[in-house]
């Protein structure tokens, strides 16, 4: 890599989880976009025929729009040839396959314990970890020795403790984890202010918010819009909608509608509860609160405005995904370039000292909310600049929203630590300590040997 005329030219970006649909197309539009960078993408994938036909598909953007002509495309047999001497290295991954994934989501349901994400908390959540965990393991000591000096993105769930393994079996890491679900809590806020205030054209970058949580269950303590504190706005805008919920009409336009759907009730009662902005969709924040509140049953879950997502559609949306793939490595389907909303391409970008950037993110605590435990990761807002992400300090996690985030980092804490000297047993006692767990310990071990013996396949360094 060097930098010429304002541009960092030979980028080495590795994709691990180069063969995936979603996420590498998105990158793919996002580094078109960005012609302060130039390089070559490597991408890694177990399905190598995946990768190759996203090398083919990411090749097509030169052929197709000569302006976006600044990333070649490699796909590679094995990670250490994708690793050594990256600069940066973005790992998005399936651990396992959509039939291990239904087990976590649909296995617990004949015992009354309802998921509606099932890959980062949960019962689900757990038994993804100790499948993912150990894979994280094997990568951070790959990248250690191939590119001990790279900048490492995570997307993969759960985000927290993957993130977390990095570092714990590589120190020197330089390891963030990304996630979008604070924006799309920005546009809740948009809307709110041009409803409640009559605003218009509101840029999602002028609403400044303080971070402070673990992904997928992250607090606004603070956002303002200009001279405007949000809250009182925000407080008007739950009280109207609590009951009834608000975005069906747009949530309508969505393709992933049917099960993605959101009315944000469970963020308007959480909000009216503790006083804070629970700020990730509502799918994800119901499953770190007690199954009691949100999803006792399929019905309660309806009610709060929010979805079951079944694995068999995650199944039947990667058939369509992997048909519209070779479409488009053939050319007989466009690959459109459009801005993906994620911040990936522009964190990059400033770590190469090609300018600053405020964002949330993952990495371990260091102080940043200093009542939560040092070393664990947490999400707050970061200042990226050059090679360097400095954790803002969100100060201390307000004690309304402290005494449920707390035994949620100390069970994530267990998982990492479970995995990292094998012990089923303490992942057992992470799996009872879950807050959707309302089982009794038989019928728990019943249900966590079941769900293990689902996933057997991916276990086997834990001697089962």
């Amino acid at each position: 890599m060097y930098y010429e005329n304002g541009k960092a030219k030979d980028l080495k970006i590795a994709y691990i989880g180069g063969g995936s649909r979603g996420w590498a197309w998105n990158l793919m539009s996002d580094l078109a976009l960005e012609d302060a960078l130039l390089g070559t993408v490597y991408l890694y994938d177990i399905d190598t025929e995946a990768a190759k036909i996203n090398e083919k598909i990411g090749n097509r953007i030169r052929e197709d729009y000569p302006e976006y002509d600044n990333f070649a495309y490699v796909a590679t047999k094995t990670a250490e040839e994708a690793l050594e001497g990256a600069d940066f290295v973005i790992m998005s991954i399936l651990p396992g396959t959509f039939d291990e994934m239904e087990s976590d989501v649909h296995a617990p349901e004949k015992y009354g314990i309802y998921q509606s994400v099932g890959d980062t908390v949960g019962l689900g959540g757990l038994v993804r970890a100790l499948r993912t965990l150990p894979i994280y393991e094997n990568y951070a000591k790959l990248i250690e020795k191939h590119c001990p000096d790279a900048w490492v993105i995570n997307y993969t769930n759960p985000m927290t403790v993957c993130t977390d393994i990095l570092y714990k079996t590589f120190p020197g890491i330089k390891a963030i984890g990304c996630c979008h679900e604070v924006f799309g809590t920005q546009m809740v806020l948009r809307d709110a202010l041009e409803e409640e205030c009559g605003l218009k054209d509101i840029e999602l970058d002028d609403i400044k918010v303080e971070v402070t949580g673990v992904n997928h269950f992250t607090w606004l303590t603070k956002a303002t819009y200009k001279n405007i504190n949000i809250f009182p706005v925000y407080r008007r805008f739950c009280e109207k909608y609590r009951k009834t919920g608000h975005g069906r009409e747009k949530e309508a336009e969505n393709w992933m509608n049917r099960y993605f759907k959101c009315d944000q009730r469970v963020k308007f009662d959480l909000f009216m509860r503790y006083g804070y902005i629970a700020a990730a969709g509502d799918r994800h924040l119901a499953e770190f609160c007690p199954a009691n509140w949100y999803m006792a049953s399929p019905e309660m879950v309806e009610s709060w405005g929010f979805s079951l997502t079944p694995v068999q559609w995650r199944k039947d949306r990667a058939k369509a995904l992997e048909k519209e793939a070779t479409q488009m490595a053939s050319g007989a389907v466009e690959f459109k370039i459009a801005p993906s909303g994620e911040k990936g391409v522009e964190q990059i970008k400033a770590l190469l000292g090609l300018g600053d950037l405020i964002t949330n993110v993952n990495i371990p605590n260091r102080g940043q909310i200093p009542n939560l435990p040092m070393g664990s990761v947490v999400e707050t807002n970061a200042h990226f600049t050059a090679d360097s992400v400095t954790p803002m300090y969100a100060g201390e996690m307000p004690n309304a929203i402290l005494g449920l985030t707390a035994p949620i980092v100390a069970n994530q804490n267990k998982i990492v630590e479970a995995v990292l000297r094998k012990d089923l047993q303490l992942a057992f006692e992470a799996f009872v300590s879950d807050p959707q767990n309302h089982l009794d310990m038989e019928t728990s071990k019943k249900l966590f040997d079941e769900m293990l013996d689902k996933t057997k396949a991916y276990l086997g360094m834990y001697n089962l």
